[in-house]
């Protein structure tokens, strides 16, 4: 039987028939060109379309039934419009082109590239397709399909019908973006943002990479044919059913397990399958806790006690529950048996996690804090604050002083680690004896001087000099420097050594009894102007003392000593009083010129003119008109005020010994 199959465009279809009718008619029937001329034909269709049309004349008809057969076939051939989704038959397929011929039942085939196919490697001549027409006809006479636009609109129509219905699609997460994700629906990719993956924070975007999600149409755009997806619209769905489950059976005292979702300063939060719980940082451990991620670490699954569920109103007015949870209660508190683990007595190891004003706090183990006073630090040093002796974190060793259980206090020391260096003080430093030490610290009223590490005894200032009104010790020490003392007392007690310097020479207030005995004439250099007299240094280096009413001849009277007298100046002077118990000389001006001629008291006056009283207001203070503490004490007579005893040492600097 003849047959005639040609695959190609309708104009091409014509132009070959024409050349084919004026091949006949040149060279007799068609047969001829048909039959023996197939290769020339063939050729002709190769130059002027290349091998994507084919004819096959296998019956030799003439030109008659040539005709009829073309218009039977044109008859046969399917009517198409542009966008229609036809089925089609793959013809060909050829891999290296990467094109798939597909039979439509229109009079040419389609040509789709291979690459719009999903899974090109199986696909195979036979098989069955869908194709959108997109066009009937391009400027070649050949008709324009698409499986993959085929495909799309299939797709598309499924997912507007999932939109419209509420329903539930499956999507592949194949990449991320800007923003979010792109989702491949069966071929339609659609975008998920980020904020709509899940109902808690996403801190590995690409671990959601090639997974496999369902979600919901939240939002299509028809024109530029753009889907938008939410997963969290699921989970949130699927979440509130969990939560009103949960809150309904959960109880104080259930054990629960999470997923630590966010760590802040002041606690844990948890996830629970999607329900949120909180960990305060008071409830992660029995010890001391800075900061919760010293205790856990984000992702971590935890089991945790329900130690609290409660309902609060936001400021909107809604009504939540929540939980509270627990770790520490899942271990038994450390101070129930702590009688059992620790004596007084007993020594222990731990950390520095806290430091006061008034000491350190040790934790010896989680939830079991000591407190190391600071006067339990050191026998040998003198700390003002604890940060000087220990610091944060530090590993310390102590010794258990006491133990109160109801009370959960513990009071540690680390000196009672050593002996205590004033056991056999009295023995060591017997009263009376020399010795060297260096000097510590100087205050107003003494000086600190170092025995050996942890002893000190105190200089007071009356001890410092025979014959020197000092006005503060640091006139004649330094600190860190060496001096010799003798021990004056010892209170072990109350852990206080009595030292003196100027014990270490005889006391010249023996000699001075008889050179400065009452009525004696000398002259003494001003080395100090105080605001009741003036300080004067006598021939034998012994300060004495002036005072004001006693400065000036006759009945003369001054308000300022620095309007008339300068530092330096030499006075002539009466002794008027000398007490050798209280190291006193008090001297006089105006006793010496009593019984001076009228020429002598007239050349003093000259050379110590009284201004007016407005002068000597105005005049300039050229030295510190302060009064020491042993200056008072020795000097003032007893008119002027109460006098102190030498030696006595005051309240303050017996603390400040401490």
């Amino acid at each position: 039987m003849k047959k005639i199959k040609i695959i190609g465009g309708r104009e091409l279809m014509a132009e070959i028939l024409e050349n084919l009718n004026q091949q006949s008619k040149q060279e007799g029937t068609v047969q001829h060109l048909m039959g023996d001329e197939h290769e020339t034909v063939a050729s002709y269709l190769k130059k002027r379309k290349g091998d994507k049309i084919k004819i096959y004349n296998e019956g030799g008809y003439d030109e008659e039934e040539q005709k009829k057969l073309l218009k039977l076939y044109e008859q046969s051939l399917s009517k198409v419009v542009e966008g229609d989704i036809l089925e089609g038959e793959v013809i060909e397929i050829d891999r290296e082109r990467g094109e798939v011929v597909i039979d439509i039942g229109f009079k040419s085939p389609g040509i789709v590239p291979l690459n719009e196919f999903r899974n090109p490697e199986s696909l195979k001549v036979g098989d069955k397709v869908e194709v959108s027409i997109e066009k009937v006809e391009d400027k070649e006479g050949q008709i324009v399909v698409s499986h993959k636009r085929a495909h799309f609109l299939k797709v598309w129509k499924r997912v507007n019908e999932a939109f419209a219905k509420d329903e539930i699609l499956k999507g592949l997460i194949i990449k991320r973006i800007k923003g979010g994700f792109v989702v491949d629906i069966d071929g339609l990719l659609a975008f998920l943002p980020g904020s709509q993956v899940d109902i808690k924070p996403i801190r590995d975007y690409d671990a959601w990479v090639g997974k496999e999600i369902e979600c919901k149409v939240v939002k299509i755009n028809q024109a530029a044919e753009n889907v938008v997806v939410s997963r969290k619209a699921l989970v949130e769905k699927e979440l509130e059913e969990r939560k009103r489950k949960f809150f309904e059976t959960v109880k104080v005292g259930d054990r629960v397990r999470g997923t630590v979702k966010a760590i802040v300063d002041f606690g844990v939060f948890v996830d629970m399958d999607g329900i949120d719980g909180l960990i305060h940082i008071t409830d992660l451990s029995w010890g001391r806790v800075n900061h919760p991620s010293e205790v856990v670490q984000l992702d971590q699954e935890l089991e945790m006690v329900v130690t609290r569920v409660d309902e609060v109103t936001l400021p909107t007015g809604e009504k939540v529950k929540r939980v509270s949870l627990g770790i520490k209660q899942l271990q038994p508190h450390p101070w129930e048996n702590i009688d059992q683990k620790y004596k007084v007595g007993q020594k222990v190891t731990g950390k520095v996690v806290a430091i006061t004003d008034y000491g350190a706090f040790i934790e010896i183990e989680k939830g079991i804090e000591g407190l190391i006073h600071i006067s339990e630090m050191s026998w040998t040093q003198h700390i003002k604050h604890p940060s000087q002796f220990v610091t944060m974190g530090q590993i310390v060793d102590a010794v258990i002083l006491h133990l109160d259980k109801e009370g959960r206090k513990l009071s540690l020391s680390m000196k009672r680690l050593e002996p205590d260096p004033w056991e056999k003080v009295e023995e060591k430093y017997p009263v009376g004896s020399k010795r060297k030490g260096i000097v510590r610290n100087i205050t107003n009223f003494g000086v600190f001087v170092e025995l050996e590490p942890g002893i000190d005894g105190l200089i007071h200032i009356s001890d410092l000099s025979w014959t020197k009104k000092i006005r503060h010790p640091a006139e004649v020490v330094k600190k860190d420097q060496e001096i010799e003392v003798i021990i004056l007392g010892i209170d072990k007690e109350q852990r206080r050594v009595t030292l003196g310097h100027k014990q270490i020479y005889p006391n010249p207030w023996d000699k001075f009894e008889q050179i400065y005995k009452v009525g004696t004439e000398t002259q003494g250099k001003i080395v100090r102007i105080i605001e009741r007299g003036v300080i004067v240094e006598l021939p034998d280096g012994v300060d004495a003392f002036v005072p004001i009413s006693h400065l000036m001849p006759g009945q003369a009277q001054i308000k300022n000593i620095h309007a008339v007298f300068k530092e330096g100046e030499t006075l002539p002077l009466k002794v008027i009083e000398f007490d050798k118990e209280r190291q006193k000389i008090i001297l006089s001006v105006s006793e010496y010129f009593k019984d001076k001629s009228e020429r002598l008291v007239k050349e003093f006056l000259d050379k110590h003119p009284i201004p007016s009283d407005e002068a000597q207001l105005k005049a300039p203070v050229t030295s510190v008109g302060v009064e020491a503490e042993g200056e008072e004490r020795v000097f003032i007579e007893s008119n002027y005020g109460k006098e102190s005893v030498p030696g006595q040492r005051s309240q303050g600097a017996q603390q400040k010994q401490n």
